[in-house]
């Protein structure tokens, strides 16, 4: 098997069929929900569940066998991948211990605000085993002399899966050359993933919510083998470290992830 982007568009009940046969009677919205406005975006409210996003989150990891997940952001992702997780968990776990996969079974969510952790914690409660979150604030900073912005700190783990979804853009710390990017013309440019770059194992995959300037942002600044991929008809992008094995175990992992 080779690694291929996952798009959908599939109407409500296909989805409600799919969510429900996993157990995820909670992300169905009263009402359909509208693209987000830059007023929502400031919103004090959580937002509605898109079930498209949902869907592929879920696919990606159930599909490629994804054992750690780091989340940038939490809200309604975070429930659907930590079902996803448990489903692998429960099919998996013992294999991907024995291949030196040390947190294996775990999704590690940042974010910059505590309201929205209190909110997903709500969401997630039948999920605790699976789930740790991380408040960080987020600040002005500088890569490669570019202006962007960075979580004061990340969790400590090596994912085979990145959700890049936060941290929210009217929420960061400080300036830098008199820029902070609270502001409605300007857009998230998260650089966190650049600084733990290298420390990616070959097979990785990366899904961006959206932020088609946050993705250039890291398509132009990665030194490594990703293969990039737009889906435009979910407005999803997708990165997919393609680089030979680091060694044995890691052509184990690759062989796991893929059969």
């Amino acid at each position: 098997m080779k690694f291929k982007i996952i798009k959908t568009k599939k109407g409500y009940n296909f989805y409600k069929n799919y969510f429900l046969k996993f157990g995820l009677n909670e992300i169905f919205p009263k009402k359909n929900f509208k693209t987000r406005s830059i007023n929502q975006m400031k919103a004090k409210h959580p937002y509605e569940p898109e079930l498209e996003d949902l869907y592929l989150l879920h696919n990606y990891i159930i599909k490629y066998k994804r054992m750690t997940v780091l989340e940038f952001g939490t809200g309604w992702s975070t429930l659907v991948m930590a079902n996803a997780i448990r489903y692998n968990h429960k099919k998996y776990f013992f294999k991907a211990k024995n291949l030196r996969l040390n947190n294996a079974s775990e999704i590690h969510c940042i974010d910059n605000e505590k309201k929205w952790i209190n909110e997903t914690k709500k969401k997630t409660k039948k999920y605790n085993h699976f789930i740790s979150f991380h408040y960080s604030e987020s600040f002005m900073d500088v890569f490669n002399n570019k202006i962007c912005t960075s979580f004061n700190r990340i969790p400590k783990i090596n994912p085979d899966f990145i959700y890049l979804d936060g941290p929210d853009q009217f929420n960061i710390k400080g300036h830098k050359n008199g820029i902070n990017i609270d502001h409605n013309d300007f857009m998230p440019m998260s650089s966190d993933i650049l600084k733990i770059e290298h420390f990616l194992k070959p097979g990785t995959i990366i899904v961006v919510d959206g932020r088609a300037a946050n993705s250039r942002f890291l398509k132009t600044n990665f030194q490594r083998k990703w293969l990039y991929s737009y889906n435009k008809i979910n407005d999803q992008h997708v990165f997919y470290l393609s680089e030979s094995p680091l060694g044995k175990l890691n052509e184990k992992q690759l062989s796991f992830y893929f059969s």
